[in-house]
């Protein structure tokens, strides 16, 4: 299974996936290795709470912050498809970077180079120890499949892990249209 994953592929919760940091959710892969694990970040669940909101010295910017994962919730990340211009940026996929100088961030928004459509923040992150997400994929918690930039900055977060799965085509198409909680009589 780990041959399928690396750093920029996308993790689709599967349908039945109670676990509420991850039902229905989309989830970056932003770096992955067999010898130290893996870090992400939930791209859908939005937390209707602004960057300027959690970080005070920061610029005035209409960002929304997203929620990332269950871990170090007391950390903020980001993510952005300005990569060239934020120094230490590091490459996820075409058009997607994570992180970079978080004083270099501050003065491009003060210079109107980033705007909120180029950036994503998150509170906390995904993450797996080594061998934990292999574990999770054979046993059928998640669907696999690539990163598309506009998937991060192009997309309305509440419809994005159906948006995702049904563009896997075939039988997920399917999964895609299936009720979010279904009722057994």
């Amino acid at each position: 299974m780990s041959k399928k994953i690396s750093t920029g592929t996308i993790l689709l919760a599967e349908p039945f996936m109670v676990d509420p940091n991850f039902k229905r959710s989309v989830v970056l892969l932003c770096d992955h290795s067999k010898e130290e694990g893996t870090v992400g970040f939930v791209l859908n669940k939005n937390l209707g709470l602004q960057v300027n909101e959690l970080i005070l010295d920061f610029p005035s910017f209409d960002a929304e912050v997203y929620y990332g994962g269950p871990v170090q919730t007391d950390s903020i990340h980001y993510i952005h498809n300005v990569g060239d211009l934020l120094d230490n940026s590091t490459k996820v996929v075409d058009g997607v970077w994570w992180g970079g100088d978080f004083e270099k961030l501050k003065f491009l928004i003060t210079s109107d180079l980033v705007k909120p459509d180029n950036i994503r923040f998150f509170v906390g992150y995904s993450g797996w120890s080594t061998g934990q997400l292999d574990k999770e994929l054979t046993l059928g918690s998640w669907v696999i499949t690539e990163m598309f930039a506009n998937y991060l900055f192009n997309n309305k977060s509440d419809s994005l892990w159906q948006e995702v799965m049904k563009n896997k085509g075939d039988r997920y198409e399917v999964i895609a249209d299936m009720s979010d909680g279904l009722n057994w009589n």
